[in-house]
């Protein structure tokens, strides 16, 4: 009797829902997770056996063999190989694209990996003393057993960190492994010094700023087991770690936890499926719990644990709403608030004012016949950076130079319209000459370490005045800083994304945090046309919880998330009317199911981006399951499935509609 042929299964980084079976080159042992070197067509790629059969539906005589194997072992745990598993099934998205995103690139281009660092002892700085709450909160997540979800809401200043660094400490002591994910590369600087000054261990750091190199050397030393602890923004969460036994997850609430394009995840949700795979207690920290996060402890699915006193004593900030309506302006900024900006100054105190608009004004108009600048690829503006002399577009990146006539009329009295950062720099340096003015936003902050040494340059006190954008909002610790204004409230008030007043009230409390937190108090001014908006008084009178019960509610009526669950499918093309075309088409495709709403498909908010026509078909369900069996149905009928020209892609749970 013959034996059974034995059939590897690949999965291969190809924009293709399916593996692809391949023979072994000889009797050589391969395991589960190793990667492989493959012909595919006319090129040879790396994928990742991911399971070993005894048949095949494709005819012997077609079947290829590999070409070699690369890895002895798997690269990765039994756990994250099944994290990326269930990734590629919950968000619908090609197999071999999940685990092309969980390694680095030089794992994916067929490198052996090594590291050469070597590790040196050095002196740690001592743990602090916990206050009544920290340490409760700290007890509750040592003791917890297997996984444990914990939200850890605790204020801005509360003194989180310190919590997660002694939860951390005896893994340490136990030889065990820790995760830490942060939303942005600007909280990574501060939070791995925090981090190295107190563990006298490898730590290990994964963020889009490293070379590959870099990054292919902190994954190895995960996986190896050499790094003990692992500080990562996005795709960190993928780390294979052999003993790891915490997770945390600083700032919750944050967008950038969720991957906007290609293959479209939440780090923040994938978290708390590894926590689930690794049997661990994963931390949810934030001062501004997501509305899901609320929700998912209302429904007992959390334990909560609230910090409400700010470490070392200081004290929460004073709210001032500034009623702008009929104030003459200077540059957005009113009398008031300069008037402010000159009494925390001249105390010799540091003030930081944030508005989320780069350049120097969010666009170029003629004064003489109206024109706007434009941009010609997107249905947006173009903004106008002054240093460069240049018209921007931030949805596209396309650049012009500022023209010296009006495109319309000829005129050349062409005037900057509204407020950005880079205009208020300038206000500010002229109006208060006597003290630093320093600006913080993606334009000032290119290069490698820039941001860490503005950073660092505003804690020694070389700057008293800070400018920003949300890259300043975000867990930064600054002893000095007294006031804050937040210039322009009202974008999020008049939104129509049903998430912006979330992400209002969130910015309003995270910026507000960086006020009065050491022993000196602080003042956070808000400049706004709605100073009577139910909400927004109801934040700063009552408290982020107070704000959000509302919020939840009307969600509630309103039967949106965290009250059902949504998928949005994207479709562009060059063509104009092909986008809906293509969506009307598939949305014939679905076979109707109870609890599933469609609606669409509609033109996107932004139409035109990048020089696509752009639409979007929305479906609702308040049952999971159910929205994620109809979805799995109709993605197999949607890839074979084309409209020449068109492109679409799927995204679940977004968080934006845009």
């Amino acid at each position: 009797m013959m034996n059974p042929p034995i059939i590897l299964r690949i999965a291969l980084p190809v924009p293709l829902r399916k593996v692809f079976d391949y023979l072994p080159i000889n009797a050589a042992p391969i395991t589960i997770g190793a990667r492989v070197l493959v012909p595919f067509g006319n090129r040879r790629l790396v994928g990742i056996l991911i399971e070993i059969a005894d048949h095949s539906n494709v005819p012997a005589n077609k079947l290829k063999s590999i070409l070699n194997v690369l890895d002895k072992t798997s690269i990765f745990t039994e756990h994250t190989l099944s994290l990326c598993q269930w990734a590629s099934q919950y968000y619908h998205h090609p197999i071999g694209e999940v685990f092309a995103a969980a390694m680095p690139a030089l794992l994916r281009q067929g490198k052996t990996l090594t590291s050469n660092d070597e590790f040196l002892p050095k002196n740690i700085t001592p743990k602090l003393t916990l206050n009544s709450e920290q340490q409760p909160a700290l007890d509750k997540i040592n003791q917890a057993q297997g996984f444990c979800p914990f939200l850890l809401e605790g204020i801005t200043g509360s003194g989180k960190t310190e919590v997660y660094l002694q939860a951390i400490d005896k893994l340490m002591q136990q030889e065990q492994q820790a995760l830490v994910l942060v939303p942005e590369i600007s909280l990574t600087p501060q939070t791995v010094s925090r981090f190295t000054a107190r563990f006298n261990v490898p730590i290990a750091v994964l963020h889009s700023n490293l070379n590959d190199k870099e990054r292919a050397e902190a994954w190895y030393q995960a996986q190896q087991g050499i790094a003990r602890i692992v500080i990562g923004t996005r795709s960190a969460v993928f780390t294979p770690m052999p003993r790891l036994k915490l997770i945390i997850v600083d700032e919750e609430h944050d967008s950038s936890f969720k991957q906007q394009d290609g293959f479209r995840y939440s780090a923040r949700d994938l978290a708390l499926k590894r926590a689930q795979l690794e049997q661990c207690p994963i931390v949810l920290g934030t001062a501004t719990p997501s509305f899901e996060s609320l929700h998912n402890m209302q429904l007992g699915r959390y334990q909560h644990i609230m910090l409400n006193i700010r470490a070392g004593g200081a004290q929460l900030p004073t709210f001032d709403i500034i009623d702008i309506r009929k104030q003459k302006l200077k540059q957005g900024l009113s009398f008031s608030l300069l008037q402010k900006m000159q009494y925390h100054l001249d105390k010799g105190q540091q003030v930081l004012l944030f508005l989320n608009r780069r350049g120097f004004s969010p666009t170029l108009i003629c004064h003489d016949c109206g024109w706007v600048a434009e941009c010609t690829q997107c249905d947006a503006r173009l903004t106008y950076h002054k240093k460069k002399n240049i018209l921007h577009c931030h949805h596209c990146e396309q650049q012009t130079r500022v023209p010296t006539q009006c495109l319309s009329c000829g005129s050349t009295d062409l005037l900057p319209l509204g407020q950005g950062t880079q205009r208020i720099e300038a206000l500010l340096q002229e109006h208060f000459p006597q003290y630093k003015t320093v600006r913080i936003d993606r334009d000032s902050t290119r290069g490698k370490n820039k941001l860490h040494q503005l950073l660092d340059e505003v804690q020694n006190d070389q700057h008293q005045i800070l400018v920003g954008t949300q890259m300043l909002a975000k867990g930064h610790h600054f002893p000095r800083v007294t006031l804050v204004a937040i210039l322009d409230a009202d974008q999020g008030l008049l939104s129509a994304d049903f998430r912006a007043l979330e992400r209002l009230g969130q910015l309003i409390m995270q910026v507000a945090g960086r006020a009065g937190r050491a022993s000196l108090p602080g003042t956070v001014a808000i400049q706004t046309h709605h100073p009577q908006h139910p909400l927004l008084l109801q934040l700063i009178n009552q408290g982020y919880h107070a704000f959000a019960k509302d919020a939840l509610n009307e969600r509630a009526i309103a039967g949106l998330p965290p009250y059902c669950f949504m998928a949005l499918v994207r479709a562009e093309s060059m063509v104009e009317n092909d986008p809906i075309i293509f969506l009307q088409q598939a949305r014939e495709l679905i076979t109707e199911r109870e609890g599933v709403m469609i609606l669409g498909p509609i033109p996107a908010p932004m139409q035109r981006k990048q020089g696509h026509y752009r639409a979007h078909l929305l479906l609702q369900a308040k049952s999971r399951t159910s929205l994620q069996q109809l979805i799995a149905q109709w993605v197999t009928q949607l890839d074979s499935f084309a409209l020449k020209g068109v492109r679409w892609s799927l995204d679940i749970d977004p968080h934006s509609l845009g």
